[in-house]
């Protein structure tokens, strides 16, 4: 069965979407059956993948209302190299309608379900916020991925983050735990920058990746062309920082596999 890993951040701007994209097509390259789902309306990650929201005929925001399955629903992007359940702007209007419908919360697993066994890994992009569809998505996850900044207001938003969590853990998915830090936009030069990743090492310890995203060009410029950085440029340092949180990802996991270079 493929693990769920929820990638999410209830503060703006951290790299979240980023590291969904390119995480999803790094663990891709090493051949693993990795489906991305995109749960933020502002549907980044789906434009970031390579796939034309304006032409798609069926959305995740289908999928959570019980109008489609998952399988009529996912699209596969070329490009990036995975599966991917995609959005539109029309997934506002489904939080406010689920709130009328049964088992609210549990409308993203119970979708997924079905398809679990097909994909070695399911990354889920979360809108910034905590809303009823970030709560899905913890919901239907065996883990949460933070991306975050090192900055002051990172560590006040990464408290309120694993209140979140646990309480999710406490009440509707015992399983849910924090898969691990990851810190982005990193630049060394920057005092502050060290000393909050010198605080995340010494309370989270090992659950605060080794890899580090650094500030790139390239990756910054890899959405805009619908790719992932891997595809963009794979000797960016960009590209190289998710490669090497790929397989530190797989070697956590217990899973083996060979980067296609």
């Amino acid at each position: 069965m493929g693990k769920v890993i929820a990638v999410t951040n209830q503060k703006g701007g951290v790299g979240k979407t980023t590291t969904c994209i390119n995480l999803g097509a790094s663990l891709a390259a090493t051949k693993c059956r990795v489906l991305v789902v995109d749960m933020d309306p502002q549907a980044n990650a789906t434009a970031g993948s390579g796939v034309d929201r304006h032409a798609l005929e069926r959305s995740s925001y289908d999928l959570l209302l019980g109008e489609a399955s998952a399988r009529e629903v996912i699209v596969r992007a070329e490009k990036a190299g995975y599966d991917m359940v995609p959005t539109t702007g029309d997934l506002t209007a489904a939080e406010v309608q689920m709130l009328q419908l049964p088992n609210r919360e549990r409308r993203l697993r119970e979708a997924l379900q079905p398809v679990r066994d097909e994909y070695d890994f399911i990354l889920i992009d979360c809108p910034p916020s905590l809303n009823m569809l970030t709560v899905n998505a913890l919901v239907a996850a065996d883990s949460v991925l933070i991306p975050m900044q090192c900055e002051y207001y990172a560590l006040e938003g990464l408290s309120a983050l694993l209140d979140t969590i646990n309480q999710i853990r406490g009440s509707v998915n015992t399983r849910l735990e924090v898969e691990g830090l990851l810190r982005t936009m990193y630049d060394p030069r920057n005092n502050l920058a060290n000393d909050v990743s010198a605080q995340l090492l010494q309370h989270f310890g090992d659950r605060v990746y080794r890899t580090i995203v650094p500030r790139n060009v390239r990756l910054a410029e890899a959405p805009s062309h619908g790719l992932p950085v891997i595809t963009y440029d794979r000797t960016s340092r960009g590209a190289i920082s998710y490669l090497a949180l790929a397989g530190e990802i797989l070697r956590r996991s217990g899973l083996r596999a060979a980067i296609a270079v």
